[in-house]
């Protein structure tokens, strides 16, 4: 099974001071040969950056947008109270070389496809296997149209918090939406499969199943999906990932 894990914003563990969507998180996740699923912003000066929150503050400890900051205001701050920055994207290229797949998550605030535009540019002279996925039907269908040959995956969340009473019918809107987009592989919350739609699908595309954090959910995991994004991969039965 390893071959079909990735780790979660690299492979993190606060205990020792590597933060997620960290340098040191993604080098950890090189050295023990898993791929890699991170999470992309674009700054207001055309930064690509990997971090996975709009806010900076829970990670932070800053109350700022993401971004609406430059790279330069970045590198004020650490990570969850480490020495480790925010990365650039072209960095942590440069960090993973082609050694491990790659699974890059588009943070869309307000689609203007410039995000798009310049991992595109980035992903033009590197070496290895590249993922892109996005919440964005927008995002997904500017990587079908201008860059058809990277693989591309909707990222689907059957909400049922009650607090966010709007999203369950933005969920059924985005089902219908990966019809017309014919996205190559769907990432989907496990805590809600398994599911009709999801079981369907899986006849003609592979499914991913996020975000695995113990040894129950990664064998419920393994019965419906065929990769899995997970954390605490020390956790899970040896005898499967090493």
């Amino acid at each position: 099974m390893k071959e079909k894990i990735y780790a979660h914003r690299g492979y993190h563990d606060i205990k020792k001071k590597i933060p997620e969507n960290s340098i040191l998180a993604f080098k950890r996740a090189v050295r023990y040969g898993y791929a890699i699923e991170l999470d992309v912003h674009l700054l207001k000066d055309d930064n690509v950056v990997v971090f996975h929150d709009n806010n900076l503050k829970r990670v932070c400890g800053v109350n700022k947008d993401i971004e609406k900051c430059t790279y330069s205001e970045l590198l004020n701050y650490n990570l969850l109270g480490t020495s480790c920055k925010i990365p650039l994207l072209k960095d942590v290229l440069s960090t993973i070389n082609g050694k491990v797949p790659l699974l890059i998550e588009t943070k869309v605030i307000k689609f203007d496809g410039k995000l798009e535009a310049n991992i595109l540019k980035q992903l033009n002279s590197y070496k290895g296997e590249v993922l892109v996925q996005s919440f964005n039907p927008l995002s997904i269908r500017w990587f079908k149209k201008n860059a058809p040959s990277i693989s591309r995956g909707l990222l689907i969340n059957d909400i049922a918090d009650y607090k966010v009473l709007n999203l369950r019918s933005m969920m059924l809107k985005t089902i219908l939406i990966d019809l017309f987009l014919k996205s190559n592989f769907i990432s989907h919350n496990i805590a809600f499969l398994p599911n009709k739609y999801i079981s369907s699908k899986r006849r003609k595309k592979s499914i991913f199943g996020w975000t695995i954090k113990t040894k129950k959910q990664y064998d419920f995991a393994k019965q419906h999906c065929d990769y899995l994004i997970c954390e605490n991969m020390d956790k899970f039965n040896k005898e499967d990932i090493n």
